[in-house]
């Protein structure tokens, strides 16, 4: 059952939210042991959260997220729950409160199932980052689910949660979702409240669902989004709800074909899925227009300058003073580098030395200051794209899951954001909708790909309802390798 179901049969009284949690749970006892999606469980607030939601249907609440089993990234605090962002620094560390978006689910009947592993403060696109523990593909548990947001895709693509929580800094949503076989939703950057998520890189994070259908995504999206006081970075407009406005068809829209995407870079069997993908959006109803980015190729080495500076002035509060690890040295600036060392892992590390550097003396006007300048171009390019058409399609990915230590070197890790980083950059909404299935090289099962959609700002309406037609019309999102008689050549 999907998220909207699960809610309609509890709000119904079909089904208890607590009959829905015992079953997740189990679920959970059965299958995580392989998958390893969530570094802390969270039984205890789950059957309790559960009860409370179940106590408020029967007096007579209507409750959009009744008794909907939900995983959330472990970057996002939960009052009294452990939140670690996956680093030896926070192992132990409890959150004194709770995140908007995660309160605002919650308060609509979600039910939390426990902390989802992830790369370490959400740095990665592998989950393979992770200091404290091993997250597998459900579809193939020898490869990657993808990242950053690893562990709350793979909760959901093995039936340990109905909707995933994540966040996207460079695409850390829309590749586990293309990895999983899921609907993964960044939304415009402010519109979903950043207080409470432990940041990375604060003017790029963006919390966001993930889940096995569109309707899942916007009915989350539609509860967590809006003003919140208590994020400097929220945006107070009002906010189109996106569940009820789902499109049958692409009647009347313009969909650009990025020119600089060129998918045959991706491998025959990619590219065939990808121009297929295109056809379905034409079939559709959709007019194909060529569209150009021309400063889409720069927005790799503008990401990994102004990403890792901000990376760098904001985890320096981890430093054994306040919270979290803190190991002993002769003096204070001993004990600074030694709680740091011990704490951060090395990629952790590689995006702070980066951001130190780019943000130093000497370095600051030629680095940091041209990459925002970068970024500005990057922003203009879409704006013109957005002129010739309403929403722009291209790849999730760069290529399919990949088995464990396939990417060894950080070089060709970071090309796997390749598709996802410029509309970051430019705080765009954008998601990945599943669209076919490939055998990569040297694989023997079926993997599914995404297809990314992106939308103008506040496009979020426009986006969610076009990337339902396609979901419907295709129903890539019900397949499953064992369903699959032919694999696409």
């Amino acid at each position: 059952m999907n998220a909207a179901e699960i809610a309609r049969d509890v709000s119904a009284r079909r089904v208890s939210a607590a009959e829905v949690t015992a079953a997740t749970l189990a679920r959970v006892q059965a299958v995580d042991g392989d998958v390893g999606a969530y570094l802390t469980l969270l039984g205890e607030i789950a059957r309790s959260s559960a009860a409370r939601v179940d106590e408020r249907i029967a007096a007579g609440e209507h409750l959009a997220l009744a008794g909907v089993p939900i995983a959330l990234k472990d970057n996002m605090c939960l009052e009294g729950a452990r939140t670690t962002c996956a680093s030896k620094i926070l192992e132990h560390w409890i959150a004194p409160y709770t995140a908007t978006a995660v309160a605002r689910l919650l308060e609509a009947g979600a039910i939390p199932i426990g902390k989802a592993n992830c790369d370490e403060f959400a740095m990665g696109s592998s989950c393979e980052n992770s200091a404290l523990g091993v997250t597998r593909n459900p579809y193939d548990l020898a490869r990657v689910p993808g990242g950053s947001s690893g562990g709350s895709a793979a909760a959901v693509a093995a039936g340990e949660a109905a909707i995933g929580l994540g966040s996207d800094t460079g695409g850390s949503i829309r590749e586990p979702a293309a990895f999983c076989n899921l609907v993964g939703f960044k939304p415009t950057y402010g519109r979903v409240s950043r207080y409470g998520l432990i940041a990375f890189a604060s003017s790029l994070d963006q919390i966001g669902p993930l889940a096995r259908s569109v309707e899942d995504a916007a009915l989350a999206y539609d509860i967590m989004a809006g003003y919140d006081p208590m994020d400097a970075t929220s945006l107070d407009r009002p906010v189109e709800r996106t569940a009820d406005s789902l499109r049958a068809d692409l009647a009347g829209l313009r969909v650009g074909i990025v020119r600089e995407f060129d998918t045959k870079a991706l491998g025959e069997r990619s590219d065939a899925l990808y121009r297929e993908a295109y056809r379905d959006l034409e079939r559709l109803g959709a007019e194909l227009v060529d569209v150009s980015l021309p400063t889409a190729d720069y927005g790799l080495a503008t990401y990994y300058l102004i990403a890792p500076a901000e990376c760098s002035s904001n985890l320096a509060r981890f430093d054994g003073v306040r919270y979290g690890l803190r190991v002993e040295g002769a003096d204070v600036r001993a004990m600074y580098d030694n709680t740091r060392a011990a704490g951060f892992g090395p990629e952790v590390k590689r995006r702070i030395l980066i951001g130190t550097h780019a943000l130093s003396s000497g370095y600051y006007d030629a680095y940091y200051v041209r990459a925002q300048k970068a970024r500005t171009l990057i922003a203009r390019d879409f704006e013109r794209a957005f002129a010739q058409c309403d929403l722009i399609a291209c790849p999730a990915a760069s290529c399919p899951a990949f088995v464990f230590a396939a990417k060894s070197d950080p070089y060709s890790m970071y090309l796997m954001d390749y598709y996802t980083i410029p509309m970051s950059l430019a705080g765009l909404p954008a998601l990945s909708v599943p669209c076919g299935w490939t055998v990569p090289e040297g694989g023997n099962l079926p993997l599914p790909i995404g297809l990314q959609l992106c939308a103008p700002l506040f496009g979020e309406k426009l986006l969610l309802g076009a990337a339902a037609a396609y979901e419907r019309a295709t129903n890539h999102a019900l397949a499953h390798p064992a369903q699959i008689g032919t694999v696409p050549a």
